[in-house]
């Protein structure tokens, strides 16, 4: 009879043999992908509500010059004549100015502005009729006087050109409309002619209002005095349309005018201003 272990002998040999192959062809378990932990998920920034925008305040002066002649309506039996004045002008005041704006990248920003600002007209007529109350075959001389106080709304737009040593000079554009109206004004009317009555008279004018079509051009630089707070130097050129000036005399006004008795053609104005801007950050 053959030995039992002379069999197991063979049969353990073929077993360590087969052994390297069958390893050579394990393949591991598919492990299915496990979530990132969770120092790995991205952080959250939070968006800075008030980034980009900011307020600005100025005051500035304005040299006025007309842009054109200046012109009245004479009334006399229920007739309008039209007439230019001889002399006219309008005297520069001073400015102020507040709005907001916002900076899109760091070269283009716009803001909306509303400045307020007053004139003072003075200018000369002659008539060939007689003054208001005076005798037929003189004629007539006038000097006329009026504030016009005006309040502008502008849209604006501007290029930064870059920031050297904290300057960063600008040019800019803006469109928008100014309500002008005419305050407390007077007619000092002088006779002509050897049959005058009374010579000269005073006579009150009714106040008017016009809406202008305006639009601007504008250069300077500002200055950084910190990370939030600039300092502004700028030069505004500023076109106003034309409207009405004031209206009629309380005489002619009781005889039956209506409307504007004088009115301008428009006024440019060459204004510095300085001022601040604050940025919202």
């Amino acid at each position: 009879m053959r030995s039992p272990f002379r069999l197991l002998v063979p049969g353990l040999m073929l077993a360590v043999a087969a052994a390297p192959s069958l390893a050579a062809d394990y393949e591991p378990p598919i492990v299915a992908d496990l979530p990132p932990a969770l120092d790995e998920v991205p952080e959250f920034v939070p968006v800075e509500i008030g980034s980009g925008w900011y307020l600005r305040g100025d005051v500035g002066y304005a040299f006025t010059s007309a842009s054109g002649p200046f012109t009245f309506r004479a009334f006399d039996a229920g007739a309008y004549t039209g007439g230019t004045f001889a002399t006219g002008a309008y005297d520069g005041d001073v400015s102020f100015a507040v709005g907001f704006g916002y900076r899109f990248t760091d070269m283009l920003r716009a803001d909306l502005t509303v400045e307020n600002f007053n004139l003072r007209f003075n200018g000369t007529r002659a008539f060939a009729v007689p003054c208001p109350g005076e005798n037929a075959g003189t004629t007539c001389t006038a000097a006329d006087s009026t504030t016009l106080g005006a309040w502008s709304i502008m849209a604006n737009g501007y290029l930064d050109l870059g920031t050297f040593a904290r300057f960063t000079p600008y040019v800019g554009a803006g469109l928008g409309v100014t309500y002008a109206n005419s305050g407390a004004g007077t007619t000092n009317y002088t006779c002509v002619g050897g049959a005058c009555a009374g010579g000269t008279a005073s006579l009150a004018h009714a106040s008017i209002d016009s809406w202008r079509f305006t639009y601007a051009a504008m250069a300077g630089f500002a200055y950084d005095i910190n990370k939030n707070l600039k300092l502004d130097l700028g030069y505004m050129f500023r076109h106003v349309g034309g409207g009405n000036m004031f209206g009629f005399n309380t005489v002619s006004a009781a005889a039956g005018a209506t409307g504007a008795e004088a009115t301008d053609s428009g006024f440019n104005q060459h204004q510095i201003k300085v001022g601040l801007r604050y940025e919202l950050w």
